[in-house]
């Protein structure tokens, strides 16, 4: 099987691919037209910031498994790629600490104005007045929007400043707050009225676009700090500009609405607020890029891409029903011979029985396998004595399945 990388990956992950039954083709600087051209004949496809169109996958004749290596996967066509059978998985949780890192970084920078102190040293000035002021982070309230594992390291990391903590996501209740240990917000903007400080960790969907509004942003006390190293469409840019200038609010991004679809390249330059406004700073989207997320990231490739070759299970798939419609499931034990599967399943069509599930586990020996299949409906006891007459069935039954709907 052939495995496209279309992103950077960390060169220990192409070591360990190297010792699995697959051909790797390493392309890290494919755009997202390149990829739908080379496509074809890939049967994985590894990718960080390309987007996964849906022509892409429409061209791939062969594609069984796309791997997201990274925290989210709102560039892959995860619609496309159900309706086509493809899996899609991605590796989440492993660039945590890295990306609550550079919250830190951006916090104290913006107390501290460390880029304009940096600045001002290379100009040739000495502005130590200037630059002795601030607040201090010890005993302010750092809110947290989205409380997965980047929140979770970033909680961790606040209380060790001595920062209070708030955190709220639509499914953080109350009794999950108090057991991490940080207070609960009953919506975003409850969380903002209790801030002094902001980070954002939710994923970009179209329930969270734009969910940091003008009412959000205004909800913050003044000179609130925001820090956003998410997605740039959770934050309306025209409502922060103006509450960077009328309201003091002081703000780092690692993510513009605008970026360049290339590692290196040009944008528009970040604004500078007028004199008297807050602060914005701003790093490229590198909240992932150290090289313990790094390595961390392709470890988890790798052992996804293992599980599906060897175990033919996906972790972290993303577009794998959670429940189905089965109501019954079709235990049998059988002789291990050739067309033994096949067989019942020839009598499930012929009774109108569909498929939704199936599973085959072999016994010690080799003799005997037990296979389940999980079916809509009740099998009628005509469909049941066929299957019985195969010289290879030991048993056959049909177990209803609990309804926990």
């Amino acid at each position: 099987m052939r495995v496209l990388i279309a992103d950077r990956l960390h060169a220990s992950a192409l070591d360990e691919l190297a010792s699995l039954p697959v051909e790797v083709e390493y392309a890290p600087d494919l755009t997202r037209e390149a990829l739908a051209d080379r496509i074809e004949h890939v049967g994985i496809l590894v990718v960080r910031s390309t987007e996964v169109t849906a022509e892409a996958l429409a061209r791939a004749k062969q594609l069984h498994l796309v791997v997201r290596a990274g925290a989210a996967y709102d560039n892959v066509d995860v619609k496309t790629a159900s309706a086509r059978g493809i899996y899609v998985a991605y590796t989440p949780g492993k660039n945590a600490a890295a990306v609550a890192e550079l919250v830190f970084g951006h916090l104290v920078s913006l107390d501290r104005r460390i880029p304009d102190a940096v600045a001002s040293l290379r100009a040739g000035k000495w502005e130590r007045l200037e630059f002795s002021k601030a607040e201090g982070l010890y005993g302010k309230t750092l809110g947290i929007a989205g409380f997965g594992s980047v929140g979770r390291e970033v909680a961790a990391r606040a209380k060790a400043f001595g920062m209070e903590v708030v955190a709220w996501s639509r499914s953080l209740s109350v009794a999950k707050a108090r057991e991490a240990g940080v207070g609960h917000a009953k919506s975003l903007e409850d969380l903002a009225t209790k801030s002094q400080a902001l980070s954002l960790h939710l994923p970009l969907t179209e329930r969270t676009r734009g969910i940091v509004n003008a009412a959000v942003l205004k909800a913050l006390p003044e000179r609130a700090m925001l820090i956003n190293t998410a997605r740039a469409g959770l934050v309306d840019h025209a409502a922060l500009e103006a509450a960077i200038d009328e309201r003091g609010l002081r703000v780092a991004l690692d993510v513009r609405p605008e970026e360049p679809r290339t590692k290196t390249g040009t944008l528009e330059p970040l604004r500078v607020p007028p004199a008297g406004a807050g602060l914005l700073y701003g790093t490229p989207h590198i909240a992932a890029s150290t090289d313990q997320a790094q390595l961390a990231i392709a470890g988890e490739t790798v052992r996804i891409i293992r599980s599906f070759l060897l175990q033919g299970e996906v972790p972290h798939a993303v577009n794998v029903a959670s429940g189905t419609p089965a109501q019954f499931q079709l235990v049998l034990r059988m002789v291990d011979r050739v067309g033994t599967l096949a067989n019942v399943l020839g009598v499930l069509k012929r009774h109108g029985l569909n498929v939704l599930h199936i599973t085959n586990e072999l016994f010690e020996g080799g003799t005997a396998s037990c296979a389940k299949f999980k079916i809509a409906s009740r099998p009628s006891e005509a469909c049941l004595s066929e299957i019985r007459m195969f010289d290879e069935v030991l048993q056959v039954d049909a177990v209803p399945l609990p309804n926990f709907a």
